[in-house]
């Protein structure tokens, strides 16, 4: 709890500095708080002009806090989502992650989906294989006591992108976990920033952190964390045993 607060803390403070007549404004990293951030593109499409800053240290992209989206854009942004868990072409998209997370897996292993939306496929899909899985959304499944459990594996599609403070959450993750348990997250990555400025991703306004494959070793190293990288977009974390 002590961690969370100064992340907390140190995510809402801002460095303001002067080069000739001009003021600027730092932005810390929502990740891991450097203040070697720079702005790298910004956004002119109708109704969703943003700017979007890189982190040097960490490699994460971000969009800045005023350009987000207030909770109840957000939720009827997620409800245009095609979640139905019985949508075949969304289930073969779901086992991208699992295909790759479950060979890992203990058959009685006890999972949590953090982030599961309000048509929660993955799970379905993995109760049917005979997991037993939780399921915590901050809109669609709100309550934390499934937050105060501990997990064999914890799953994450499409939701990375989403978090506001991303180290909050990889700390409640990293608390919930058991030893030697598997984190499993899907989330686009581009290989180069470069593509950035062509990439469909960015263009949806819920999506305000974006990660590259330096951004997902930097936390494997914050958290301690083996990492794999099965396949594109998709890295699994195991914790130390």
């Amino acid at each position: 709890l002590k961690n969370f607060l100064i992340y907390k803390k140190e995510m809402t403070e801002t460095t303001t500095y002067h080069t000739s007549s001009t003021i600027h404004k730092q932005i810390l990293c929502p990740l891991c708080s450097s203040k070697e951030t720079s702005l790298f593109h910004i956004s002119t499409e109708k109704k969703a002009g943003r700017e979007f800053h890189h982190c040097i240290n960490c490699d994460l992209m971000f969009v800045p806090n005023q350009f987000h989206l207030d909770n109840i854009a957000q939720k009827n942004r997620y409800l245009e989502h095609n979640n139905d868990p019985y949508d075949q072409d969304y289930r073969d998209f779901i086992l991208r992650l699992l295909d790759h997370l479950k060979p890992y897996l203990n058959p009685k292993a006890l999972g949590l989906d953090y982030g599961a939306g309000p048509g929660p496929a993955l799970a379905t899909m993995m109760r049917e294989d005979g997991y037993d899985i939780q399921l915590y959304d901050p809109f669609f499944y709100p309550d934390k006591s499934v937050l105060y459990k501990k997990y064999d594996f914890i799953t994450c599609t499409e939701t990375m992108e989403h978090m506001s403070e991303p180290i909050c959450d990889l700390i409640t993750l990293d608390q919930i976990l058991k030893p030697s348990g598997w984190i499993g997250i899907m989330t686009g990555m581009l290989e180069s920033w470069d593509d950035f400025h062509n990439w469909y991703y960015y263009r949806d306004p819920t999506h305000i952190r974006f990660y590259s494959k330096t951004t997902m070793r930097w936390i494997g190293e914050r958290f301690s964390w083996q990492i794999v990288y099965p396949r594109q977009n998709v890295v699994l974390f195991q914790k130390r045993a």
